[in-house]
């Protein structure tokens, strides 16, 4: 028994010696600032001083009728958005995109900033983008692990002021619907082994139909390629943050899912969108695209998705072009 006792002990001090890495936001020393919209580079200036990368898109004929702010996803950064956010200039809606910590351009890639910073960011960006277009209709877009982020900061006590939220494919992949062994693993290699590098080579996923879209972000330095264990271990605690507030989440929203998602499954997505409170279903509307992978944004056929955005952001209680929302989400437990 004392054996046993000892070696547990030796195995906790062992975790606890080997912690994932949280690169946070630092102490408040300044007023969070956005550069002019002519400036280059653009950038956005948090309040511990951070400085994160900017990419605008804004309308080439006078002022925006709508505002757009684009969160992006793990290992990717504000390019993502670039053939989009050109899309929705050219409609009259300007697009804002900013590379969030760890990602990019922006301060430690590679590291996990953790939830809380990631979600004070994206609430004074989006009040620095509001006190910039008054009276404009914002709305605030978030990919993947963008879209994670976005549910806990419009779940949060004071979020930030906009005018609806779309979440494409969101991260929402919780513990709660892993398989043990997984849970087992993230935690053993995030505590043991946390600065090992993995990549999904050899995983045989594919994460969009568009091949040169995929070999493009092969030849971008700026995309991480191979991720540290508690960089998915920290991604997890704020998929788990996510899937916990959905039940919260009453936003004025548009929810974007393929059905050829490989990389957040089918179950913790509908049990997602099972857990949102009753009252804002009325006001939220889900597409599920028959074809859609889990880069909808950038996939082959990406443009019917951008056309439902346009359309939902300028007339949000009418039915999509594409005709998405009427597919029940009991296609998602097929």
């Amino acid at each position: 028994m004392g054996s046993r006792v000892a070696r547990a002990l030796v195995a906790v001090v062992a975790l606890q010696a080997c912690a994932p890495l949280v690169e946070g936001s630092g102490p408040i020393v300044a007023t969070p600032a956005l550069s002019p919209d002519t400036a280059t580079p653009q950038r956005f200036v948090a309040a511990d001083g951070a400085i994160l990368p900017v990419r605008a898109w804004l309308p080439a004929d006078g002022p925006p009728r709508a505002v757009l702010i684009a969160l992006h996803g793990f290992n990717d950064y504000s390019h993502f958005f670039a053939e989009p956010g050109a899309f929705f200039a050219r409609r009259g809606i300007a697009v804002y995109a900013y590379d969030q910590r760890g990602f990019g351009a922006a301060p430690h890639p590679g590291l996990w900033a953790g939830t809380e910073a990631l979600v004070a960011d994206a609430k004074a960006f989006v009040r620095l983008v509001r006190a910039r277009h008054d009276g404009v209709p914002l709305v605030l877009l978030g990919d993947s692990m963008g879209g994670a982020v976005a549910m806990v900061t419009m779940t949060d006590p004071d979020p930030p002021p906009v005018d609806g939220v779309i979440l494409a494919a969101p991260a929402v992949w919780g513990r709660i619907t892993m398989p043990w062994y997984q849970r087992l693993a993230l935690a053993i290699g995030a505590h043991t082994l946390p600065w090992l590098k993995v990549s999904g080579r050899g995983l045989n996923i594919t994460p969009s139909d568009n091949i040169e879209m995929l070999r493009a972000l092969a030849r971008d330095p700026l995309v991480i390629k191979e991720t540290r264990i508690d960089a998915v271990y920290g991604l997890v605690n704020l998929m788990d943050e996510a899937l916990e507030r959905a039940a919260r989440f009453d936003a004025r929203a548009l929810i974007l899912y393929g059905q050829k998602d490989e990389i957040i499954p089918k179950e913790p997505t509908l049990r997602m969108l099972e857990r949102r409170p009753a009252a804002a279903r009325d006001r939220q509307r889900v597409a599920i695209y028959k074809n859609g992978y889990h880069m909808l944004l950038r996939d082959l056929d990406a443009r019917t998705f951008w056309r439902d955005i346009a359309a939902w952001i300028e007339e949000p209680a009418q039915a999509l072009p594409s005709g998405a929302d009427k597919t029940p989400l009991a296609a998602l437990a097929e």
